[in-house]
């Protein structure tokens, strides 16, 4: 077995329509931070106890989140009000709020330049609002809007290559920014599968893992491209994490509400896991080989370990 389950925390009772959005593990913190989109909040559980701390509130719709532990810094995409946010963990007080695109969702973070990238997933009723924000943290100011050839999805830093990809539904595609050329695309990765959505990047083998609506994963070489492989899933995936140490893929499936585990060489399912109906977004904690599973139906998370991890 991969995945094995160790723990369940409780959460907050959801105040309207939406459940669980994406989150991110604060490793050297030993924090969890989850967009509940329900609440307009994000709320924190302690790792290292698996225990609910609070919740950060007045984040509207709040839809992503993402950690840099180089910069000690919580970011999130707040759909509801067009703006994202950060603040340092631990100092809520702090937080900045900044206007940014259309209905931002993904999140992507340069440390070394601090600076983000945001990906707008639009308005329906305005053709054309998609777009990526490039924002400069520190003079707390949007430096480019480049228009997106598609409705954006989830996105990712690629530190070797200092660059930004970021999935677009249709056409399906990635596209490739560069992090010193904040104001243009620099390139697009066309993908055969209807629906690119779950993005990850395994930084030492310079694979890209992209979990498509068309019920495949597929794996791509990060530097030219290349389709490398492709494996059907037992369902429309949203959130897709890569475990290089263990050589394991975890892919989150709302419906039936399952995560399938791969193995990456050869890309092969090895386990699939019951979760519940609509848990469609994890979180992973690399450093302890955890693997948390947002559960609407019961506002609650569930821990899993993978036995292969140290």
């Amino acid at each position: 077995m991969a995945l094995e389950q160790v723990s369940e925390i409780e959460l907050p009772p959801h105040g309207k329509a939406g459940g669980f959005d994406h989150a991110a593990v604060h490793a050297g913190r030993s924090r969890l931070y989850i967009a509940h989109t329900a609440n307009d909040a994000v709320d924190v559980v302690d790792c290292a106890t698996d225990r609910y701390l609070g919740s950060i509130p007045a984040l509207r719709e709040v839809a992503g989140v993402v950690v840099s532990e180089a910069r000690d810094l919580v970011f999130t995409s707040n759909r509801g009000e067009d703006t994202v946010a950060w603040f340092p963990p631990a100092r809520e007080d702090r937080l900045v709020r900044l206007a940014v695109g259309v209905r931002p969702n993904g999140l992507a973070y340069d440390p070394g330049r601090n600076r983000l990238l945001v990906a707008n997933v639009g308005d329906p009723a305005r053709p054309g609002s998609w777009s990526v924000s490039r924002v400069d943290v520190a003079a707390r100011a949007v430096i480019a809007e480049v228009p997106a050839p598609g409705r954006t999805r989830w996105a990712v830093f690629d530190a070797e290559a200092e660059a930004f990809y970021v999935n677009i539904v249709e056409p399906p595609q990635i596209v490739v920014l560069a992090a010193c050329k904040p104001q243009r695309i620099a390139r697009t990765v066309p993908i055969p599968v209807v629906g690119p959505h779950g993005l990850d990047l395994d930084p030492e083998t310079r694979r890209l893992y992209c979990a498509c609506d068309g019920q495949a994963l597929v794996t791509l070489d990060a530097r030219s491209g290349r389709l490398l492989e492709r494996a059907e899933l037992g369902g429309v995936p949203d959130v897709v994490f890569v475990n290089p140490p263990v050589g394991h893929v975890y892919v989150a499936i709302g419906e039936p509400g399952v995560i399938e585990v791969f193995e990456t060489d050869p890309l092969r399912r090895v386990q699939t896991v019951p979760t519940g109906r609509g848990a469609h977004t994890l979180a992973f904690d690399p450093s302890r080989h955890r693997l948390y599973a947002l559960l609407p139906g019961r506002h609650a998370a569930t821990v899993y370990v993978d036995g292969k991890g140290p």
